[in-house]
């Protein structure tokens, strides 16, 4: 397990990373998120010791030593790839850098290369390849010396939902074998989709921190679907009611202001009457990341 206490960055004037503390479990998948300039990629750029920092970074209850970022594997935001080598020497060569020799990791090329779909055979060149199928030798050099920890920053930028779904498979089959993985995205339907756990950072603070039940039940049941003979001018007029939006026909979607006030609009809904539905649920995380950057929901 990877622990973050009290970590600290600063960067002249500006505060980077303010008191972060939270956890990457084994066999767990976390996702970091935060808008822009919020600290993520500080946060790994400290886990990776490619800056000094305030606090403490500790992988399984011990000090990260240099041995251990040989079972590191990381995916920059940022990708890096040596355009004049071929797949298999871009492959072997990075990996060689993580102490596995040429050997053991040659065999297993051609496999990692069906697994991600790659378009192209090991001997052509990185510069030949398209940008999307150069994104994947990336993750592929990410993954084949089968790190315990895995830091993915932005894995999903440029990929297509096909491709999506590949890396989602590679990123659950790597927790299924045991890694501690912690990547961010601005893309809330790819974090509800594979974490287990959600972190996020606003101007270099932890602003939640828990599994995605636990962060969404901190919200309570601030949505109602309603199926309703009511017209949507009429639900506008309901207490509490922020929102109103047609899903479809007389299906509705409800917002309230106050999660607890669930109870007194349906009184007010029924008036003792029968009711198709009414559901109340916690927001999508869609819509707790707007709530806690402060972005207006379109």
């Amino acid at each position: 397990m990877l622990t973050i206490n009290h970590l600290h960055k600063q960067f002249g004037s500006v505060t980077a990373l303010d008191d972060v503390s939270f956890d990457v479990p084994d066999k767990q998948i976390t996702g970091l998120i935060g808008q822009n300039g919020s600290g993520k990629s500080t946060t790994f750029h400290s886990i990776l010791n490619f800056l000094k920092y305030d606090g403490e970074i500790r992988w399984n209850g011990q000090p990260i030593k240099e041995a251990d970022f040989d079972s590191i594997g990381y995916l920059p935001e940022e990708r890096s790839l040596m355009h004049k080598l071929t797949i298999e020497q871009q492959i072997v060569y990075l990996a060689r850098l993580k102490s596995k020799p040429a050997k053991e990791i040659r065999p297993q090329i051609d496999g990692w290369l069906k697994k991600f779909a790659v378009k192209g055979k090991k001997t052509d060149k990185i510069k030949d390849l398209s940008k999307g199928n150069q994104q994947k030798v990336q993750l592929i050099v990410t993954l084949i010396h089968h790190p315990k920890l895995i830091i993915l920053d932005e894995p999903f930028s440029g990929l297509d939902p096909v491709n999506a779904d590949l890396l989602k498979n590679a990123i659950l089959e790597a927790r299924d074998q045991g890694a501690a993985i912690i990547f961010s995205s601005h893309d809330m339907a790819n974090v509800e989709a594979v974490c287990n756990r959600l972190v996020m950072l606003r101007t270099g603070e932890v602003v939640l921190n828990g599994t995605i039940k636990e962060v969404r039940d901190q919200f309570g049941k601030s949505e109602i679907y309603v199926t309703t003979d009511w017209t949507e001018d009429q639900l506008k007029q309901l207490p509490h009611v922020v929102k109103v939006q047609n899903i479809r026909g007389n299906r509705f979607l409800l917002r309230l202001d106050d999660p607890e006030k669930g109870p007194e609009v349906f009184e007010k809904l029924t008036n003792g009457q029968y009711i198709e539905e009414f559901s109340q649920q916690p927001p999508t995380l869609d819509e707790i990341f707007r709530m806690k950057a402060g972005i207006k929901h379109e």
